[in-house]
């Protein structure tokens, strides 16, 4: 393993970027880590998984999530909204189950810059926002040599190159270890 090559680009304080695929919510633990405070995770209460704080908190601090469990998807676009134009929280992680519109996707990056908040949608693949600054496909990499290996696929961004990385988690030094770019 090699700690030489470059790690993917940061993300845009004051926008709000989207992740999918099975790594994602590994993708926003990671952001949460690096934005460094209170952290707004809105979810559908629909949903049957939980987010247990064991499997989080080599990332965050679980005193620093506050989980909101919205009605529809309409109420979670506005939690996130409001979470975002706050100016309250460093991160607000929302996962969203619909399409977002244009128009939807314009006021949260518009709410995103006010508050100077980060905003992540995890959202399934094929659902993304054209207003989306960042999109990333997230994913788990079976290696026999690292217990927990991703690849992560840089396919839309707004102000540079587009890429891929496999990474890892390095809990000890609470930072992301990359292990080569990767070919998507």
């Amino acid at each position: 393993m090699t700690d030489s090559l470059p790690p993917p680009p940061p993300l845009a304080k004051g926008r709000v970027h989207e992740a999918f695929g099975p790594g994602g919510p590994v993708f926003a633990f990671v952001l949460g880590h690096h934005c460094r405070g209170t952290i707004i995770w809105v979810r559908d209460r629909w949903r049957r998984d939980r987010l247990d704080p064991n499997g989080f908190k080599a990332f965050i601090d679980p005193a620093e999530l506050y989980l909101c469990k919205t009605k529809d998807h309409a109420q979670a676009l506005g939690v996130a909204e409001d979470a975002l134009r706050s100016g309250a929280v460093a991160l607000v992680v929302v996962e969203l189950s619909k399409e977002v519109t244009l128009t939807q996707g314009r006021r949260l990056q518009l709410a995103a810059r006010e508050g100077k908040c980060t905003g992540l949608a995890l959202i399934s693949e094929g659902m993304g926002s054209n207003a989306a600054e960042t999109r990333w496909r997230c994913r788990p990499v079976f290696d026999p040599h690292i217990a927990v290996m991703h690849q992560w696929d840089l396919v839309k961004n707004k102000s540079g190159a587009q890429g891929s990385w496999r990474l890892w988690w390095d809990s000890e030094a609470k930072e992301v270890r990359v292990v080569s770019h990767a070919r998507a």
